[in-house]
């Protein structure tokens, strides 16, 4: 038997990186967001949709399923799952809550965007060059 192809010396693949992960600002808000509703929600959606003056913004919604083509990132106790048309995208985003005096988001701290508009509404973004 050829070791090379021996079910014991098969290589293993290689694991997937973790799409985002969150701070644990936004892992509590989180919580917060899906104890407080009247339905029921698994976790927060989180996507890319075309738009504003840079052309592309981030989504975030309840999401009350899980879609089959769903990525779900599980951390710090909450689920968030990822459209997948957003996947490269967001690859190696660190998701966070910040609050001010004038406003409270979700803030996206992405490797992957090149430039965002005044307003802080919009971002531009380019997909994550995958190694291998």
């Amino acid at each position: 038997m050829d070791v090379t192809t021996s079910p014991a010396n098969k290589p293993k693949p290689r694991p997937r990186p973790q799409v985002m992960r969150l701070t644990e600002a936004a892992a509590t808000r989180v919580r917060e967001l899906t104890a407080r509703t009247d339905s029921e929600i698994v976790g927060l959606r989180v996507g890319i949709k075309n738009g504003g003056c840079a052309g592309q913004s981030y989504t975030v919604e309840y999401a009350h399923d899980i879609k089959p083509t769903d990525e779900v990132v599980e951390d710090k106790g909450v689920k968030i799952l990822v459209d997948p048309k957003a996947v490269l995208f967001l690859l190696g985003t660190e998701m966070d809550y910040k609050t001010d005096k004038m406003s409270a988001q979700f803030v996206f701290n992405n490797p992957n965007q090149t430039s965002a508009c005044g307003c802080g509404e919009s971002v531009q973004l380019t997909p994550a060059k995958i190694d291998g």
